[in-house]
């Protein structure tokens, strides 16, 4: 799984649950199916700007992810995806969305932010985005993940 995804999916889980721990962390992943060591999810934390503040108990710490500029643009996007996205299509080497009237250009404004390698281009038209993929093989793959954002709760 990429980078991307397992950011989200970090932003996702410290969103719902009082992590202490880096290791605590490495579990949730694990269990989510990704493939990390400590020191991956150490990097992503310094580069994603998570921080530890003092947990609701007053007595333990947990990882919260700081608010900029860049990540409240990135949520807006996010929103705007999973409010208007219909479906999600796979055919040869396209993944095809339908969304909203007038919501295609916002919503692949995301897809192109996440810079999936598997993914060569995106075009948007009014209600219809193509999202062209490299190969056959990760043209289900890249629809997974689309899909996958749909039940996430913030982006990074």
């Amino acid at each position: 799984m990429s980078r991307a995804n397992r950011q989200i999916r970090i932003l996702d889980i410290i969103s719902k649950h009082d992590i202490d721990t880096q290791e605590e962390l490495v579990t949730y992943l694990k269990a989510e199916g990704f493939n990390v060591t400590q020191a991956t999810v150490s990097r992503d934390i310094k580069e994603m700007n998570i921080i530890k503040t003092l947990a609701g108990d007053g007595k333990h710490y947990k990882y919260v992810a700081r608010e900029t500029k860049e990540t409240s643009t990135s949520d807006k996007f996010l929103n705007i995806f999973k409010s208007t996205v219909l479906s999600i299509r796979a055919a040869e080497n396209l993944v095809v969305l339908r969304t909203e009237a007038g919501s295609a250009g916002p919503a692949s404004e995301l897809i192109d932010r996440l810079k999936y390698e598997e993914v060569l281009g995106v075009i948007a038209g009014d209600n219809t985005i193509f999202v062209a993929v490299d190969t056959l093989e990760h043209t289900q793959l890249v629809k997974q993940r689309l899909e996958d954002l749909l039940d996430t709760t913030r982006l990074r």
